[in-house]
């Protein structure tokens, strides 16, 4: 539907701001309380994102009113993905990057490049931050997982203590 009515890019900043809101967790529980009426829970989102293309906003009440907002993030990728075929850029994957802090532009520059590098395909990096990773990085691509947590490390090292032990 953006295609053809030449309005893409007025679409993907509306998906783009909505999936951006999406990654707030305590906003996604809000929106999905059904004790509240859903014209108040759109007005809160609406204070959030300014004016939205009609469609997008559209999308968003009927997403909010099911209690599935989160589902944006998503929406936004493949949205993205179509883009990027349509303008003539394939290949191009979703990368969700976890680590314990928050990553800089440079970190996540540096990253975007070395993904790209092992895979053999452009990435558009997913940043996440989880206290639980403790340190190192967690990388999704599709199906793929490179998990470098320092979590993860221990654990493996419990395991292989514990059968050292036996």
């Amino acid at each position: 539907m953006a295609r053809e009515s030449h309005e893409l890019s007025a679409w993907h900043a509306g998906l783009r701001k909505l999936a951006g809101l999406a990654r707030d967790e305590a906003l996604c529980a809000w929106l999905a309380r059904q004790g509240v009426p859903l014209e108040e829970r759109m007005a809160r989102l609406t204070e959030r994102t300014g004016e939205l293309h009609p469609m997008v906003h559209k999308l968003a009440s009927m997403l909010v009113a099911r209690g599935r907002f989160g589902l944006f993030e998503d929406i936004y990728d493949e949205f993205q993905r179509r883009l990027d075929e349509y303008q003539g850029v394939q290949g191009v994957e979703v990368a969700e990057v976890t680590t314990a802090v928050e990553l800089d532009d440079e970190q996540k520059l540096r990253i975007a490049r070395r993904i790209t590098e092992i895979i053999g395909r452009p990435v558009v990096l997913r940043p996440r931050v989880d206290p639980d990773v403790v340190g190192g990085i967690i990388i999704r691509v599709g199906d793929r997982v490179i998990d470098g947590c320092i979590r993860s490390q221990l654990e493996a090292l419990r395991r292989r203590l514990s059968r050292a032990a036996s």
